[in-house]
């Protein structure tokens, strides 16, 4: 292989990766606040009684989780101006992101949600604690223990699903990757910082969630 490697051709454009590495990580975190709360929501309302609120809800993680990522974005960006909701690039990304979260963190976390032995909701009847303070109290936190590493996992697999978002313009870390490989035509070495950029994103965030992971569930270091 007779190739010279030119990793210092891409100096130049530093600021560039830096700022999509920033849109990156603001969209992942945005992205992770949002949508886990929305799923939360929705798994509340999918383990509940059989309502029409459940079953819209229910039609929305299928609808969500059987269509490609793809095609919800162009759906937000292109469709829905038709209709006369105008969104940016950025806005329109954002809410694609949030939305595909929500749905698989719904069913994520009503899976745990339906883990909870059926005795601790009758402890909690007997106790004289509402619904909500039932769901908040005794069912949450416990259901969010059993599923955590499943809605990490997701909450990345979301992040890196943002690259798709250079579809659309918006000026995130693959974005600029295509910026500077339409200007130096050094593909190997601009595609090769991205890989290891999005690996060290995944790396930091996994850490991350597993810090908080340890401040949320305090019982775990009781164990250790």
């Amino acid at each position: 292989m007779d190739y010279t490697f030119q990793f210092g051709e891409l100096l130049p454009y530093s600021d560039l990766i830096a700022r999509g590495v920033l849109s990156t990580v603001i969209l992942a975190i945005v992205t992770t606040v949002l949508g886990c709360l929305l799923g939360t929501l929705g798994a509340a309302a999918r383990a509940g009684k059989q309502t029409f609120l459940s079953r819209a809800v229910g039609v929305y993680v299928e609808l969500i989780r059987n269509t490609p990522f793809i095609v919800q974005l162009f759906f937000i960006f292109f469709g829905l101006p038709t209709i006369g909701i105008k969104l940016t690039a950025g806005e329109a990304g954002l809410l694609a992101m949030v939305i595909n979260l929500a749905a698989y963190s719904t069913e994520i976390i009503r899976a745990g949600i339906e883990s909870i032995p059926k005795g601790q909701l009758e402890a909690a009847r007997t106790l004289g604690l509402s619904r909500t303070q039932t769901f908040t109290r005794v069912v949450l936190p416990p259901a969010l223990e059993k599923i955590y590493p499943a809605l990490t996992s997701q909450c990345i697999i979301v992040m890196l699903g943002s690259a798709v978002l250079s579809q659309i313009s918006v000026e995130e870390l693959t974005f600029a990757a295509n910026f500077i490989q339409s200007r130096n035509f050094l593909s190997f070495e601009v595609y090769m910082v991205i890989t290891v950029i999005y690996l060290l994103l995944a790396i930091l965030m996994r850490q991350g969630f597993k810090l908080i992971h340890y401040f949320m569930f305090p019982n775990l270091r009781a164990r250790s």
